[in-house]
């Protein structure tokens, strides 16, 4: 019997909250110019996938790898200058979210997110069947205190995201908002979570505030600065009280030897890496520059890419006909308070000069 004529009472029903849920995806095109994901433009350095080949030639992989991750967590550490209990490990900061929100959220919590912010806050909440609290920024993106303190006093939230540099808007929170969320956090006893994903982009961080006594921990990851998407590794930063919590609930052996070995690899190359996160920065600001001499309207980053409005037409129109020219960016046209908006990734200069071209070609 074909799949279509199976018999609906013989099919085992998901969750009826998971069965409404609409799965995270972005398109996966064969284009020239791929400016849709935030990856790094360059692979990692040549030293690094030397190295990385000689460790795999002495690895035994019939054995389990490093449960607790002992050497990672350690370089991470020194990196940091924290104690390796200070330093979890996952697949990607995307595991290092859920494994937050099996610890600190679930059934009869909530976690609190400003949108528009990155969608897998609000996909991994609901997921773990945590209540989604959601509250919206001002029509710059913009985020400040008074809606902070609006929605912690109205929601006392148990899990609360802030996503600095903000994704999709790029935009870098407030000084002074980090503690100010704690702070009105501390009477209801809620998790701050920071998520950083784009930090080393930025100028400041949420790092220098970790303390034992705060209920705040940072997400970064290996995917856009280290030039790892491919690999998947994550890693949240916070106190050892916090962290423990989170190996409850992970599973067993998650973090694989291979991983392992690259995050440890990639961390002796840190001077490569921020040469090239400076590189980032430069090339992020011409693009930015020559953008604002097209009829777009664009918003200041401190990522690794910018969103910007076609004022000519719309956005879908814009992304498809850049599309056309075999130029893939990222349309957020759908999307709540970003009607119209695009999202280019910071590329090579090579192909941020044919993106230039492309949307010259479709604008004008």
């Amino acid at each position: 019997m074909a799949e279509s004529e199976t018999p609906l009472g013989q099919r085992a029903p998901a969750r009826s909250d998971v069965a409404s849920l609409v799965g995270y995806h972005s398109p996966q095109v064969d284009v020239d110019v791929r400016l849709n994901t935030n990856e790094a433009a360059e692979p990692p350095p040549p030293g690094f996938m030397s190295d990385l080949r000689q460790a795999l030639a002495g690895m035994d992989l019939n054995r389990y790898p490093d449960r607790g991750a002992d050497r990672l967590r350690a370089a991470l550490g020194d990196r940091y200058g924290l104690d390796p209990d200070w330093v979890f490990c996952a697949n990607g900061s995307n595991e290092v979210l859920q494994s937050t929100l099996l610890a600190y959220g679930g059934a009869g919590r909530s976690a609190a997110v400003f949108e528009p912010t990155y969608a897998m806050h609000s996909q991994i909440a609901r997921i773990t069947g945590t209540r989604l609290v959601r509250s919206t920024r001002r029509s710059d993106f913009s985020l400040h205190r008074d809606l902070l303190a609006e929605t912690v006093e109205a929601e006392q939230p148990d899990v609360l995201f802030l996503c600095s540099p903000n994704n999709p808007t790029g935009m870098l929170d407030p000084d002074g908002l980090v503690q100010s969320a704690l702070d009105l956090l501390e009477p209801h006893g809620g998790l701050l979570v920071v998520d950083e994903a784009y930090g080393q982009f930025a100028p400041t961080s949420a790092v220098s505030l970790l303390g034992e006594d705060q209920s705040l921990v940072v997400s970064r990851t290996f995917s856009k600065t280290w030039a790892m998407a491919g690999l998947r590794l994550g890693y949240l930063l916070g106190p050892p009280w916090c962290l423990s919590e989170l190996e409850k609930v992970v599973l067993p052996y998650h973090l694989d030897s291979i991983k392992q070995e690259a995050g440890i690899l990639a961390l002796v190359y840190g001077g490569e890496m921020e040469a090239r996160v400076q590189a980032v920065i430069a090339e992020r600001e011409r693009l930015t520059s020559a953008l604002g001499e097209l009829p777009v309207t664009v918003w200041p980053s401190q990522a690794n890419f910018v969103l910007f409005r076609p004022e000519t037409m719309s956005g879908t129109q814009a992304w498809q006909g850049l599309l056309d020219r075999s130029v893939l960016v990222r349309d957020f046209s759908s999307v709540a308070g970003l009607k119209d908006c695009l999202r280019v990734t910071i590329g090579t200069e090579s192909e941020d000069d044919r993106f230039l071209v492309a949307l010259r070609e479709v604008l004008l």
